[in-house]
């Protein structure tokens, strides 16, 4: 395999063997030839095998190993003759983020932090398995499914004006009830409004630097001013679709996929009724999650109204995980893709871009650029992303020395166990404040502001 440089911050795999296109990968000199990297850039080889891929496989600066797809890998299929294949979406469908904003500054709140934390910790349910008060009939189930974070705002979760600054207005419409098996209803049926486990959290932050004026003062953004970010997708239920479809794609599609390089990148034709299927439950799980956030981001925008007298408004919500159908230019010509982002978030000119950091370190948000659609189909990373396994973490770190390094920058933290502070301690990821500055050498999406956590709720 060859890595040609084509500039400081943009690498090629010219394709050999299988490959159908080139293979791209965002990142710096000091890390393209990590031993870290070798797995993650060999499965962006295998996807760029893969058929009906167009343009290139692309790779972002938070790129690790996944299943199946590289997190943080773009790839784009015909929707005529490509594929979809549920190892480009990961298990968390819709796994996202989405950053809420208050009128507050830091010196407002900062003799209260331990309260509020505690406050939002005991209100929303986090944590392995956790379950939440609101039971969902099936015919429940069947509503958030279809219409999403409208079922969420006539449910008291929520202003109508939130639709306006969430992806897709929080519904995408493919969808169809019936491709979703029961006991993936069942799995969702008690955790909507839940924050789960793993890498996902709620983080209370200030606004420290901020880089653009002009688009921070329109986005309602001031320096020291408190927001938080929520991280979190379709839990259970999305889990279960994926599962799901990889087993009927092994039961039914042996012959399709006799050749696929990497058997975790089962895959079926887009236009097959097998793909559409996936399709039409993924984005059932899609809207799932969106509502998931919405009712997590309401209930704390109570919280914050309760204590403080004040109104919050939500900046933007964001989706990493999923296959979207979009209208791209391909050689001159608009084609309909359907274009897989498995860690990887949309930057579209001037859309919010949110890529959060990890507990011990800044987030930030960003804002898509005319010229992102010409890199990767108008994407950008999505976090840190990770250099450490968890098994890994837990044989080099201890929880009372990340504990300590936290106090250290003076950042609360309430998690449910000793281990998910280990598995997701400062250094287990990537520096983010590199990934950022890579994004924006390649023109992706500029910086906006820069965020620093105050506390944190862990699962």
């Amino acid at each position: 395999m060859k890595i040609i440089r084509e500039n400081p911050y943009i690498w090629k795999i010219e394709k050999f063997g299988k490959m159908n296109v080139d293979a791209y990968i965002f990142t710096d000199s000091k890390t393209i030839y990590s031993s870290e990297y070798h797995e993650a850039i060999q499965q962006l080889v295998n996807v760029a095998s893969l058929p009906g891929i167009v343009k290139a496989a692309y790779a972002m600066p938070d790129i690790h190993w996944g299943y199946g797809f590289p997190i943080g890998g773009v790839a784009a299929f015909s929707a005529n003759d490509g594929i979809i294949s549920p190892g480009g979406v990961g298990f968390d469908i819709n796994c996202g983020v989405r950053v809420m904003t208050t009128p507050l500054n830091f010196k407002e709140i900062e003799n209260h932090i331990e309260i509020l934390t505690k406050k939002i910790f005991d209100t929303i349910p986090a944590g392995v398995g956790s379950r939440t008060k609101i039971k969902l009939s099936v015919k429940e189930m069947k509503n958030i499914i279809e219409n999403g974070v409208y079922w969420a705002i006539n449910n008291n979760y929520g202003i109508s004006e939130d639709l306006n600054n969430i992806e897709d207005r929080g519904k995408i419409d493919y969808t169809d009830f019936n491709t979703i098996s029961k006991e993936a209803i069942k799995r969702g049926s008690d955790e909507l409004g839940t924050l789960g486990s793993g890498n996902h959290f709620i983080e209370i932050q200030k606004v420290g630097e901020i880089y653009n004026y002009q688009i921070a003062k329109k986005w309602g953004l001031f320096e020291n001013q408190v927001v938080y970010t929520i991280h979190s997708g379709s839990r259970g239920l999305g889990h279960q679709i994926a599962t799901d479809y990889i087993k009927i794609f092994r039961d039914n599609l042996k012959e399709w996929n006799k050749k696929v390089p990497d058997k975790q990148l089962i895959n079926a034709p887009f236009n097959s009724q097998y793909g559409q299927n996936y399709f039409a439950a993924m984005n059932g799980a899609a809207n799932y999650a969106f509502t998931n956030r919405q009712i997590m981001g309401h209930k704390i925008r109570e919280i914050f109204k309760e204590m403080f007298n004040v109104k919050v408004k939500l900046l933007y919500d964001i989706t990493h995980n999923i296959a979207k159908l979009e209208e791209h230019e391909i050689d001159g010509k608009i084609k309909k893709l359907i274009v897989h982002r498995k860690g990887a978030t949309r930057a579209f000119e001037n859309q919010p871009v949110i890529i959060p950091g990890n507990m011990g370190t800044a987030s930030y948000i960003l804002i898509g650029t005319k010229n992102s659609k010409s890199f990767a189909f108008g994407s950008s990373a999505h976090g840190a992303g990770r250099v450490l396994g968890r098994r890994q973490a837990k044989r080099r770190l201890n929880s009372k020395e990340v504990l300590d390094e936290l106090r250290e920058k003076n950042i609360h933290i309430i998690a449910k166990s000793k281990s998910s502070i280990v598995e997701e301690a400062p250094e287990v990821y990537k520096n983010i404040d590199d990934v950022v500055k890579i994004v924006e050498k390649v023109g992706i999406s500029t910086k906006v502001a820069r965020l620093i956590p105050i506390s944190v709720l862990k699962g």
